[in-house]
């Protein structure tokens, strides 16, 4: 099996593992510890966005010496020691203490995204990024519906020993894989990053570079708006099961699962449609604004007090936010450079675990003030504005990336020039591509990473 294809398979243990308790944090601290406030279960949800917000960028720092790979071998393992270590607390507050400490540790695997896009040639980014988008979905099922059938058939803690399986699985297969492609433990990009920033900044006699505040504000522009979509759609999540619950009447963990997993469930479905799409050449249902109007529809429909209604929602609300999420990802890596992946996801994902932490608060709290209802229309209304601020940011951000291409592009000419008459053409050259077209209606294809390629199998 390739390199790649057990990058997918490791992000699929992580993600299901992950999974587990999401939907059931209410029911899981109200049978361990006889804790049943709302406020409480989303603060803990808040708080794992927290530690995850922190430590990235720490591991993402350490990943530009430390390969990747190494690194999850040992923080794996800790997040499992850790993990199986929250079993036995006795109290709340060491549960918190253990169970955090074990998602700061969980959280380097996300360093695997971009590690993987890095082979990944750009023509080919959309699909990839759909394929793992299904990956999460597919994890989001399976975890749901494991845990709520270990909750329902044993215990609410026992679903600690599931997660860290997921754990172990993932250093086993980062030791596997170091082993079967030799990988070393310098990180194999680290020279590369270096001369792909002393590229960018060879002018004014520097031998290095740091990149300035208008070459990161694309990124920022696009995080700032994946915040406020991240914070609308995770305003419904902790409490999803639970309302579940009070609607239909039924008590089942299992049903309610499932019911949490259908977003998941139609995200294979939509890979597989824009697939066929892509391969007849007609453009894909990526439509921003369209997709986010028809999330909000979506989530409206979940806030009616009927089953099918809310079934419904989260039929519009899966396909909506398949769509949203692929083009967000497509938007972010189409406006990076293969060196600046890590670094440039790295400050994506701390504002979407920021969208995320502000929306664990705000749904424990709302829904301790005006019942479970309320989370749908005030994520509803969120969307609003969000398809509002969206048509402003990524059209700025697309002029904004164009602008620093064609800087970059003036400073690098007399550098190269400058290299030609010096030395030998470098034996493995990154290659870029200007972003070409706005990104509100399309993304043209960048050239492939043809020094980062060459690792894949």
């Amino acid at each position: 099996m390739t390199l790649r294809n057990m990058i997918i398979l490791m992000t699929t243990f992580a993600v299901i593992s992950d999974a587990i308790l999401i939907p059931f944090y209410p029911q899981f601290f109200a049978a361990r510890y006889g804790v049943t406030s709302p406020v409480h279960a989303g603060a803990y949800v808040a708080f794992i966005s927290i530690v995850v917000m922190l430590t990235l960028p720490v591991w993402a720092r350490v990943a530009k010496r430390l390969d990747a790979m190494h690194l999850l071998v040992y923080t794996q393992f800790a997040a499992g020691v850790l993990s199986v270590a929250s079993y036995w607390a006795p109290t709340v507050p060491l549960f918190w203490v253990l169970s955090l400490a074990m998602f700061m540790c969980k959280s380097s695997y996300l360093l695997m995204y971009p590690y993987m896009m890095r082979f990944e040639p750009k023509e080919s980014h959309a699909h990839t990024i759909g394929l793992l988008s299904v990956v999460v979905h597919f994890g989001a099922i399976a975890g749901a519906v494991a845990g709520g059938f270990v909750m329902q058939v044993w215990s609410a803690h026992s679903c600690i020993f599931a997660m860290a399986a997921g754990d172990f699985a993932q250093m086993f297969i980062c030791l596997w894989l170091i082993r079967a492609h030799a990988i070393p433990r310098r990180c194999r990009f680290a020279d590369e990053a270096d001369q792909a920033d002393q590229a960018d900044g060879a002018h004014a006699g520097a031998s290095t570079a740091r990149r300035t505040l208008r070459d990161r504000l694309p990124i920022l522009r696009l995080a700032l708006l994946m915040l406020a979509f991240d914070f609308c759609v995770y305003l419904i999540r902790p409490f999803m099961s639970s309302y579940w619950q009070s609607v239909s009447g039924s008590p089942s963990e299992l049903l309610s699962g499932t019911v949490f997993a259908i977003p998941g469930m139609v995200a294979l479905v939509a890979l597989r449609i824009n697939k066929r799409i892509a391969d007849a050449g007609r453009r894909l249902p990526d439509h921003m604004l369209g997709n986010l109007l028809l999330c909000t529809v979506g989530l409206l429909l979940q806030g009616v007090e009927a089953p099918l209604a809310i079934i419904a929602g989260r039929l519009l609300f899966g396909w909506a936010f398949f769509q949203i999420v692929v083009k967000l990802d497509v938007t972010m890596f189409a406006l990076s450079k293969p060196a600046w992946y890590a670094a440039d996801f790295s400050v994506i994902n701390f504002f979407q675990n920021l969208g995320v932490l502000l929306a664990s608060f705000a749904a424990g709290a709302i829904v301790d003030a005006t019942g479970l209802r309320a989370p749908f229309f005030a994520a509803a209304a969120g969307l609003v504005g969000t398809a509002l601020l969206s048509a402003w940011l990524l059209e700025r951000a697309s002029a904004a990336s164009a602008a620093a291409s064609a800087e970059t592009a003036t400073r690098a000419a007399p550098a190269a020039g400058r290299a030609a008459n010096a030395t030998p053409a470098p034996v493995a050259a990154l290659a870029d591509a200007t972003l070409a077209t706005d990104l509100t209606t399309g993304l043209t294809p960048e050239l492939a990473d043809t020094g980062a390629t060459a690792h894949a199998n």
